[in-house]
């Protein structure tokens, strides 16, 4: 399995709220605040879903006038930043 058709999970030690059209996270380990704009609570909802980073990908291109690599390079940073912040974790089978 390639890396852009893993699951990502959110980590157990982070909660969202949602505050309008943004989510903010919190990682209660490391008390982190992480606030998500419109796009990036889109793509966060298809992670809370089980999503796969290729599928966020075809939803992203489905839903937002972008291209093709562009949302591919921006969701992948996008998913690697959660991931260093330790709100997000591969799903390892």
């Amino acid at each position: 399995m390639n890396k852009s058709s893993a699951p990502v999970t959110v980590s157990d030690s982070v909660v969202d709220a949602v505050l309008g059209d943004e989510v903010i996270l919190l990682n209660v380990e490391s008390g982190l605040y992480f606030g998500l704009d419109p796009v990036g609570t889109r793509i966060w909802e298809l992670l809370v879903e089980g999503t796969s980073e290729q599928e966020i990908v075809g939803r992203v291109l489905d839903e937002y006038d972008v291209e093709p690599e562009r949302a591919r390079t921006d969701v992948e940073a996008f998913i690697q930043t959660l991931a260093s912040r330790g709100l997000t974790q591969e799903v390892i089978r």
